[in-house]
């Protein structure tokens, strides 16, 4: 039976992860790769279906939909009130082509630290790197990757207080908010922008020597982005933004100045860290334990809470001060509120089918085997968010899964030796953003087509900024949180 049980895990997971390579729905795959679990488990089908896989689907968007609805939301008034641009500008005048690299990365690491949605942050942040990277002749094959660095890396996963749907997760699980470790955090941060930013000016000094130019090719238009329905189902795996709805609503063509552009993601940051260390623990909170709220604690939803605090304060922000940039408010709303729900259902698919696999009995020998890596519960961790991150081609997807499956032994296991949960935090959250841009990964694909670029040219210095460098990132922190404790 445990053979049979794990024959059909494999099977499972392989038919989900090749049919959403071809673009098929992962609201499609995922149930139908469950029932193949349970089929080869001898498991009653309906009942998993029903009651293991949607129930675990529907915590899911229980918890988490408010980041997707306010996050996409944010993200979509920014774009079209014109201040994401007005920063991506602010960044070009201030360090000019002769600082290309590192306009576009600091950039990208101001937008999305500030809590704008990943998709957004390519479709204004391509164009001004082609601007730049074509005045200072650095080629069009490294400006992925820039854009890499700036949003997919350290400001994702981990950076303190990062409003990420990545850094959220781990929360409820481990009774820790936006910033658990921030020492280690901050840490791994430099780490990955030092290490990405030394790879990518190599590159570009190695490109000036063998006298490579920018070079040809042109970047998708963001209309046919958004009609390829292949891209947009990778891609809403991938990320907490639906492209499609990149083009619906109207965007701005007078542009805010820059302070003013920057007071929403100020905002952000500012009612995040208020909400989390001050705000929250102040109040008198002992009414959650009551059934009707769910017999839960501030620990399990403070967390949430402060960034669902923090979104709603810039969103109302970005009204206040742009309310006037946005010529076609209702439809600009609508676009952020819809560019939410196929993300979230996504995600929440690929968490019911985590849970399906999860409650076979065969099961029971995958959950040893990575409790049973050495190196102790930082190193397995770390090695259970990677690989589900991988196949799963989403960290969100993969991270969930992992938790929901073992975050109760990692949780255990921290109490017997002392280990602090935020330390499991930013372990898991850093884990599961390296190896989820591999080549399938729906985000990897659409920047290269937002750049004008291919795997073939772009991929190799990808892969050094945003999974070596997370890497050497997350290795550092286990070393240092083995020895040191979290901090």
């Amino acid at each position: 039976m445990t053979v049979s049980g794990l024959l059909g895990i494999l099977i499972g997971l392989g038919l989900l992860i090749a049919f959403a390579f071809r673009g098929w729905s992962v609201l499609l795959l995922a149930p139908v790769a469950a029932l193949i679990a349970a089929l080869f488990s001898r498991e009653p089908l309906l009942a998993h279906w029903t009651q293991t896989f949607m129930a675990s689907a529907a915590g899911f968007l229980a918890q988490f939909f408010p980041l997707f609805l306010l996050g996409a939301l944010f993200g979509k008034l920014m774009e079209d009130s014109g201040s994401v641009a007005a920063i991506a500008s602010f960044m070009t005048e201030r360090l000019g082509p002769q600082r290309a690299v590192l306009a576009v990365v600091l950039a990208g690491a101001l937008v999305t630290y500030g809590g704008v949605s990943l998709f957004v942050a390519f479709f204004v942040l391509a164009p001004m790197a082609q601007e730049l990277f074509r005045a200072a002749g650095i080629p069009r094959r490294l400006m992925p990757a820039a854009i890499v660095l700036g949003t997919s890396t350290f400001t994702m996963s981990a950076l303190p207080g990062t409003p990420s749907i990545q850094n959220a997760i781990p929360m409820p699980f481990f009774g820790t908010t936006p910033f658990a470790a921030p020492g280690l955090g901050i840490l791994a941060s430099l780490i990955m922008l030092g290490f990405g930013l030394w790879w990518l000016h190599r590159q570009e000094a190695i490109a000036k020597r063998n006298g490579e130019g920018f070079g040809e090719g042109a970047p998708m238009p963001s209309d046919r982005l958004a009609a390829d329905e292949k891209l947009r189902e990778r891609a809403t795996t991938a990320r907490e933004f639906d492209p499609a709805e990149i083009v619906h609503g109207e965007v701005t063509d007078l542009l805010p100045p820059a302070m003013l552009a920057a007071l929403p993601l100020i905002m952000v940051m500012v009612v995040n860290l208020a909400m989390s260390l001050f705000i929250l623990p102040a109040l008198d909170t002992r009414f959650l334990a009551e059934v009707r709220w769910g017999g839960t604690s501030l620990a399990a939803v403070g967390g949430v809470w402060a960034v669902i605090t923090a979104l709603a304060c810039a969103i109302l922000t970005v009204l206040a001060v742009s309310h006037r940039r946005l010529p076609a408010l209702r439809a600009t709303m609508d676009a952020g509120a819809n560019a939410s729900v196929l993300p979230a259902m996504s995600v929440a698919s690929l968490v019911g089918f985590g849970a399906v696999v999860a409650a076979m009995p065969a099961f029971t020998v995958v959950r040893d085997a990575v409790l049973g890596i050495g190196g102790g519960p930082l190193v397995s961790l770390a090695v259970a968010t990677n690989v589900l991150a991988a196949l799963t081609g989403s960290a969100s997807g993969g991270l969930t899964i992992a938790l929901d499956a073992l975050g109760a032994t990692y949780m255990t296991r921290a109490a017997e030796i002392g280990l602090d949960p935020a330390l499991l935090h930013r372990v898991a959250v850093i884990g599961s953003g390296a190896l989820d841009s591999l080549p399938h990964n729906g985000a990897v694909v659409t920047l290269l087509a937002v750049c004008g670029s291919t795997h073939r040219d772009s991929y190799r210095d990808i892969v050094m900024v945003g999974i070596v460098g997370a890497l050497i990132a997350l290795t550092a922190v286990i070393a240092l949180g083995s020895v040191a404790g979290s901090f």
